[in-house]
């Protein structure tokens, strides 16, 4: 007997959209927002795509301090990404 995938779509969510907007300086409250309630949350994987083209897949150990999301690991602070550099980020249920 074949196990069955479960379908799963990501929510994604954007921060700004236009270049030209004063927003990609600034991120929207709401995007902080939404990423902060989700940053919370240890039962949800999250995928940032950063502006670079880089993409960080942030484990359960994160936390959001301001304007900034950290990723701790086992030797303490592996990555400090600005909410200004990310693109986009993708929230699934794990």
């Amino acid at each position: 007997m074949e196990k069955k995938q479960p379908n799963i779509q990501p929510l994604n969510i954007v921060p700004a959209q236009n270049s030209n907007d004063p927003q990609v300086a600034n991120p929207s409250p709401n995007f902080k927002k939404i990423l902060s309630r989700y940053v919370n949350y240890r039962g949800i994987d999250i995928v940032l795509y950063l502006k670079d083209g880089t993409v960080i897949e942030l484990d359960k150990n994160r936390k959001l301090d301001g304007d900034v999301v950290i990723k701790n690991g086992k030797e303490g602070i592996v990555a400090r990404i600005e909410l200004s550099d990310i693109r986009k980020a993708d929230f699934f249920a794990a």
